[in-house]
């Protein structure tokens, strides 16, 4: 069922639909088995809003929770949700001591991270619950393959002091929306060693985890204690030569619905937006759809990416500007406050959050985590 407006609906809206929420996330629980499942709800849930989904997440089964930063994980505890919660990436002079205090796991990748937990433990009084993580081959957050026994030896040396509780050891895939590159297999083997190397340091991790998203969907050998599952989590397929959604049980969450704001009859030949780089080529009917760059509609998408007014696909016509975008209605019968969708699931024929991606050549994670502050999430 197609989410529904609100009665008296704002001018633009994101209608998130939370059981697509329930669904996706049954449907991760169940890819994963016996592995637990931590839901990731950083950048504001990828844009759909974190708290409402990290509830409607746990609902379906999921028994962790992932941020990035450590505001985010604050933010869950502040909301009093008690489950495991991981935050990954800090700077130093970051408020460890405050995400100690309020029991979130917090990772380090290389010495200076630990030394940074342990004097935060001191602080806190407690010590510090710690995933280290070990670059497989990203080449981005963890350790190196030469750093790893050192850091594993530190870490073992501070368990010791009580001053943190090696909790986790993980990594993250580069490839692995590409389910055969040969990259895959080779980064679960050096995850395994690194896993090995911990052991050896004295470390007895008790959730090991590597699998995002399209590792949960298509590579359980990937899954080990814990998957952490991001985009689908909200009903988007993490790539194309992973499989469309709907092949997995998932369900896009989101719709981007405005209403038109001005809708006005122009002659042929009139410029439309910012240099004309949209010209009618006939006499047609003008669609003002008041969501713009500052909203998270790339520029890009001028002339290219398409909207579903009066009932068809249409394209934007012209330069999206920072409030504001133009749609050629030609003679269809569209009147001002007319419902425009620019995407959602597709149900009723409108472009698809992956269909914005194809045509501004990038992926649905930015599509959807893009969408601004200036629009309302309306919860159905």
């Amino acid at each position: 069922m197609s989410p529904q407006p609100p009665s008296h609906p704002p001018r633009a809206y994101a209608a998130i639909e939370l059981d697509a929420v329930r669904d996706s996330v049954a449907a991760l629980v169940a890819r994963a088995g016996a592995a637990a499942t931590m839901a990731v709800v950083k950048a504001d849930g990828y844009g759909h809003g974190m708290l409402p989904c990290a509830r409607a997440a746990l609902d379906a089964g999921a028994s962790w929770l992932g941020t990035a930063f450590l505001e985010e994980a604050l933010a869950l505890r502040a909301a009093g949700i008690t489950v495991p919660v991981l935050s990954w990436l800090a700077a130093p002079g970051e408020r460890l001591t405050a995400g100690i205090a309020a029991d979130v796991d917090l990772s380090a990748s290389a010495g200076w991270a630990l030394d940074d937990l342990a004097a935060a433990a001191r602080t806190a009084g407690r010590a510090a619950r710690v995933h280290l993580k070990i670059d497989t081959g990203l080449g981005r957050a963890g350790a190196t393959g030469e750093d790893w026994p050192g850091l594993c030896d530190s870490a073992a040396a501070l368990e010791a002091d009580g001053l943190i509780e090696v909790v986790g050891v993980w990594s993250h895939f580069a490839f692995a929306d590409a389910p055969g590159h040969p990259t895959v297999q080779a980064q679960i083997s050096r995850f395994g060693d690194a896993v090995d190397v911990a052991r050896k340091a004295g470390l007895r991790p008790q959730v090991r985890h590597l699998a995002n998203s399209a590792a949960t969907l298509v590579s359980p050998e990937a899954h080990f204690d814990m998957v952490r599952p991001g985009v689908s989590v909200y009903g988007l397929s993490p790539g194309p030569e992973v499989g469309p959604p709907s092949a997995f049980g998932l369900r896009p969450a989101m719709t981007l619905r405005a209403s038109t704001a001005l809708v006005k009859r122009v002659p042929a030949g009139t410029g439309v937006s910012y240099a004309h780089r949209y010209r009618t080529s006939a006499e047609t009917g003008l669609a003002v759809v008041p969501l713009g760059y500052a909203d998270g509609i790339p520029r890009s998408a001028t002339n290219t990416a398409e909207v579903l007014v009066g009932g068809r696909r249409r394209r934007i016509a012209g330069t999206v500007c920072m409030d504001q975008f133009v749609v050629d209605v030609g003679a269809d019968p569209v009147r001002v406050g007319d419902e425009v969708i620019l995407f959602g699931p597709g149900d009723r024929g409108e472009p698809t959050a992956d269909d914005w991606a194809r045509a501004l050549g990038t992926i649905n994670y930015e599509i959807v985590t893009r969408i601004g502050p200036r629009v309302p999430r309306v919860y159905i």
